[in-house]
C-alpha cells in the first residue's frame, strides 16, 4: 500500500464501537497513545477489522488545533 499521507501510525485495535451506519475504531499506537477514527460499518466489514488485529491510523489534515486548560 502506498499513500500520500505522511502521518501513519501502526497499532493494535483495542475496540470497535459499532453503530447503525458508522463505527468508532480505537487503535493503540504505542507509548500510551490511542487514536480513534469514525468510519462506515461497510468499511469495518470490508477491511475485516477485529479487536486485537493490526491496523494503521493514517492522518491527513489541513489544520491542527491546539488548546490549553
Amino acid at each position: 500500500m502506498k499513500i500520500s499521507a505522511r502521518n501513519q501510525f501502526k497499532g493494535k485495535i483495542l475496540a470497535i464501537k459499532e453503530g447503525a451506519v458508522n463505527g468508532i475504531v480505537i487503535i493503540d499506537i504505542g507509548g500510551g497513545n490511542k487514536m480513534s477514527a469514525t468510519i462506515s460499518m461497510d468499511s469495518i466489514r470490508e477491511l475485516d477489522l477485529k479487536v486485537g488485529g493490526e491496523a494503521y491510523a493514517i492522518v491527513k489534515a489541513t489544520a491542527v488545533m491546539v488548546g490549553i486548560d
